[in-house]
């Protein structure tokens, strides 16, 4: 399934190397060149930190992105372009971001597009799925799971639902360590990636999903600690009916394009 021109779209450093860390070095070992757009900076907006770390915002998004050249590197993998924008904020801007995409799009011209998978795991990355569904009549569009609640169970790189076009890569132990590395490298998100399986991943041709719906019912996985009852900055408020709308809205306003 894989193309020879890939083009990773990154929601938030680090998920190139959880959901495709091993078929990365597949890919590229059957001749492909594997490239990557970060879509955000991978941190938190800075009003949404605590008051006493906002002053180190700056550091973080260095961090966050000396790391990212850093797994580029080891992987193998072509960065063509950052954005500045903050974790948390792509799905509120699509009609920006999907600009972004079709810039690179015509600048790189790449066969084929890598995206997460429509699953609750990330406001961010649902609405990058919806984004890459989009692009898929112009070019083929696979989406890699990478961790999801369903059935209020964590689970990492395995589909909600499975079908015939799922593909399921088991790990040999060399590419579990060589992912286990490259998780490592993101050093400043240790504490999130901890429960990140070794080894499997899955992917498929992107599926056609009703955005208008969550991705399943019950608490997604960003909603898991909204009991929280003060506000955290790791605790993520974002509402899933907010994300189903905001991509609705999307999909309308692309119809127009």
């Amino acid at each position: 399934m894989f193309g020879k021109r890939i083009l990773i779209l990154v929601a938030h450093p680090d998920d190139e190397v959880v959901g495709c860390a091993a078929s990365i070095a597949r890919a590229r070992a059957q001749g492909a060149t594997v490239s990557a757009l970060y879509l955000t900076n991978g941190c938190l907006a800075q009003d949404v930190l605590w008051p006493w770390q906002r002053k180190k915002y700056d550091r973080f998004v260095a961090t966050r992105r000396a790391e990212a050249d850093a797994a580029a590197t080891f992987l193998g993998l072509q960065p063509v372009g950052w954005a500045e924008r903050p974790a948390r904020q792509l799905w509120r801007e699509m009609p920006q971001v999907f600009q972004e995409i079709d810039s690179a799009l015509d600048r790189y011209r790449p066969d084929q597009l890598w995206v997460p998978a429509y699953e609750g795991g990330n406001p961010d990355h649902d609405a990058l799925n919806a984004l890459g569904f989009k692009c898929k009549t112009r070019r083929s569009v696979l989406e890699f799971a990478e961790y999801n609640f369903f059935g209020g169970k964590t689970r990492t790189q395995q589909f909600i639902s499975s079908d015939e076009t799922a593909r399921v890569l088991s790990l040999t132990p060399e590419e579990s360590v060589v992912k286990g590395k490259a998780l490592k490298i993101y050093a400043s998100e240790a504490g999130n990636l901890s429960s990140i399986a070794l080894d499997q991943e899955s992917y498929r041709p992107i599926q056609a999903y009703d955005y208008a719906q969550p991705p399943h019912q019950g608490k997604l996985w960003y909603e898991r600690f909204q009991w929280v009852p003060f506000r955290h900055p790791r605790v993520d408020r974002t509402r899933s009916e907010e994300v189903s709308r905001a991509i609705a809205a999307f999909m309308d306003y692309a119809q127009t394009l």
